[in-house]
């Protein structure tokens, strides 16, 4: 079976073209999106699993009936662990809220204050006065509706984590049967083609959480690395947390690079450097993120340029928000992998032409079928009844 060559250009603007569409569509539904993705996630985790207790001798359906029962029982749990102390200990987050607020405010005092002394000429600016002011009215009248929104949408998307299991368990019982269904349908023509769509489109899935997580770990290696060089703790755990919410990009790097810099402005208080080091750390893992970890993983995996991988980005936050910047890369490589195969089929004359013959053929076919049908004679009288003329 000979593979795919290069996309042709009018076939990756049309993948660009369709993705931005898709991705505006997907914004829409917003709420069945996250399910199904984190699904896609856990689906590409747990399916070597699943093959590996089918090799063991378990039946298939016991082993997915295993492996989702125990996922359930895991997310009930995690719920119910992560539900009740939000809803018990929210003055608890407001006041470290405010906590961490009151040492990036001492922060942004010095920072004002440094400022004021390195350029004279903005004392008549007053910064200083100004920033402590502005600060002051966050945390006094913001801060804990702020907190109140953010324990509500959580608690709001609570509910959407009873929907990973099931979406999980139908992938993992049934997408075998699903993709004997479809190709089933195919024209034999097409055959060929169909079963390579379905392998580079699992692979180009698989290869997009693969190097996602790759990128998470080296992610999480840089920043706890520079973080520990710091003196800031706990230091991979900060990493990690900030390497998740770069899932969400730019805007999830931005909030990790927030909530580290506070935490380094409140542990080190007389130290304003550190709190700058952290900011530098961010800035120089979001430069390798952008130009060398998210094209050299990611990128790389699923096969997709990196200035391609760069534009998607962009092109995904400008169409979608934050739902584009996470989704681009997947859908572009899907859309990308569906495109490649339609432009093959439509520029091999020979299948084309095989696909006409096949069909002549069973015109054919099905016009002997009716003169034999129509020539056969009718069945014979039984014993003791009259023949009927003909």
């Amino acid at each position: 079976m000979k593979g795919f060559t290069g996309p042709g250009a009018m076939t990756i603007l049309a993948s660009i073209l369709v993705t931005c569409l898709v991705l505006h569509l997907f914004q829409k539904i917003l709420w069945l999106v996250v399910p199904s993705l984190l699904a896609l996630m856990i689906y590409y985790c747990l399916r070597p699993l699943s093959e590996w207790l089918v090799l063991r001798g378990m039946r298939h359906e016991s082993a997915v009936a295993a492996i989702v029962g125990s996922l359930v029982v895991a997310t009930t749990v995690v719920v119910c662990l992560a539900a009740v102390p939000l809803m018990a200990k929210a003055t608890v987050l407001q006041g470290t809220l405010e906590h961490y607020i009151a040492g990036g405010q001492n922060l942004l005092r010095e920072s004002a204050q440094a400022l004021e002394e390195l350029v004279p000429g903005l004392k008549s600016l007053d910064l200083d006065r100004k920033v402590d002011t502005q600060i002051k009215d966050f945390t006094g009248q913001s801060a804990g509706r702020y907190m109140g929104i953010i324990v509500l949408q959580l608690l709001k998307w609570l509910p959407a984590l009873f929907l990973v299991p099931y979406l999980i368990y139908f992938l993992l019982q049934d997408s075998s049967r699903f993709k004997r269904y479809v190709i089933r349908n195919v024209p034999n023509a097409f055959f060929e083609k169909a079963l390579l769509l379905f392998a580079r489109l699992d692979e180009s899935l698989r290869s997009y959480f693969q190097g996602l997580v790759l990128l998470t770990l080296l992610d999480t290696l840089c920043l706890g690395a520079g973080l520990q060089a710091l003196g800031v703790s706990p230091a991979f755990f900060l990493g990690l947390t900030a390497a998740l919410l770069s899932w969400i990009p730019y805007l999830g790097s931005l909030v990790g690079c927030i909530m580290v810099v506070l935490v380094a402005a409140t542990d080190f208080p007389n130290n304003p450097s550190t709190a700058y080091g952290c900011l530098a750390l961010f800035l120089a893992v979001r430069l390798l993120d952008d130009f060398f970890f998210l094209p050299l993983t990611i990128g790389r995996k699923m096969h997709i340029h990196p200035l391609l991988t760069v534009l998607m980005f962009f092109l995904g936050a400008t169409v979608a928000g934050a739902t584009g910047l996470v989704l681009a890369l997947p859908v572009f490589g899907v859309v990308t992998v569906v495109g490649e195969t339609v432009a093959q089929i439509l520029a091999d004359r020979k299948l084309r032409a095989r696909y006409r013959l096949a069909r002549r053929l069973q015109a054919v076919a099905a016009n002997r079928h009716g003169e034999v049908v129509a020539q056969t004679p009718r069945s014979l009288p039984r014993m003791g009844e009259p023949s009927l003329p003909l």
